[in-house]
């Protein structure tokens, strides 16, 4: 259990059968009455916000999550395969599950944390940064560095993202994979 007094932003806790992160939180003390906190909290599973109103000092459940780190080995028609790096053990995680972010960056042999509650897959947690190999871009002509442009490039996942104009199609670049930004050159 976990006191309204003690939320912090990333704080999950259970409500109504199912998992809530504390996304905003503030503590209100009004001249008359009692003090209470109001909160943003997101559904784990299916991304909706809700906001609601909690007695300062209430008591709910809180969330025991689990974190396990695992390979994505291979994909096995839609499903996506990972190995547990520790018990060696098999999963099969569908794109609902990894969400749209892990579909568009996951590559062979990449290590992700898989964040589980009650033995359902909750989140799958992609590095913050990655490199990946442009496969498809427009050439780059000699003075558009100057302009500082951008231009869309196709990486080695299928994902699209915008790069500056003097990128090539087989250099390595890092992308920033919570916002699809372009960090530099490897």
């Amino acid at each position: 259990m976990i006191s309204s007094n003690d939320f912090r932003t990333g704080t999950s806790i259970e409500l109504d059968g199912a998992v809530w992160r504390v996304v905003e939180f503030l503590h209100v003390k009004p001249g008359k009455g009692s003090a209470f906190v109001r909160t943003k909290l997101k559904n784990a599973k299916t991304g909706n916000i809700v906001e609601k109103t909690f007695r300062a000092g209430e008591t709910v459940p809180q969330a025991v999550l689990e974190k396990s780190t695992m390979q994505h080995t291979y994909k096995d028609g839609d499903a996506f395969v990972f190995m547990d790096m520790e018990t060696y053990e098999e999963s099969n995680l569908s794109p609902e599950q990894i969400g749209e972010q892990g579909v568009k960056y996951l590559k062979e042999e990449m290590e992700v944390n898989v964040l589980t509650w009650n033995g359902q897959v909750l989140e799958v947690e992609l590095p913050n940064a990655i490199v990946l190999e442009v496969t498809q871009t427009d050439p780059g002509v000699k003075g558009d560095t100057a302009t500082g442009g951008t231009k869309p490039a196709i990486v080695e996942t299928g994902a699209q993202v915008m790069v500056p104009l003097f990128i090539s199609i087989g250099e390595r670049i890092k992308i920033d994979t919570r916002n699809d930004s372009y960090l530099g050159r490897e």
